[in-house]
């Protein structure tokens, strides 16, 4: 009896044991998924925006993406969004960026400190 619960015990452990494994390798394998569709979707992001945008335009985006990633981000994001929607047709320069980016940047409150 003892030696039959033993044996029932050790298969579902096996079985427990088995189904950890592939859930694992299931979960990996959506991880790898996923990764590879983000990837898919950066490429593509880019190379929308190396037709958009002149050379100078892109060189100020690296610049901001190095000091403020989300920011960038975002502007590559609406960029992406208005070419895709079709509302830009042309290449987008510099002075535009500029422009661009004085609309989406959130305005700087101007402190003052009055001595009474």
């Amino acid at each position: 009896m003892a030696s039959e619960e033993e044996e029932l015990e050790r298969l579902r452990q096996q079985r427990l044991q088995q189904l950890l494994l592939q859930q694992q390798a299931a979960a990996e394998q959506q991880a790898l998924r996923e990764e590879a569709e983000r990837q898919q979707i950066e490429e593509a992001k880019r190379i929308i925006l190396r037709q958009l945008l002149t050379p100078e335009a892109r060189e100020r985006l690296t610049n901001i993406k190095l000091a403020k990633p989300e920011l960038a981000t975002q502007i590559e994001n609406l960029l992406v969004a208005l070419a895709q929607s079709g509302k830009i047709t042309k290449r987008i320069d510099d002075a535009q960026l500029k422009e661009i980016l004085r609309r989406v940047m959130p305005k700087k409150r101007e402190i003052s400190i009055r001595r009474i």
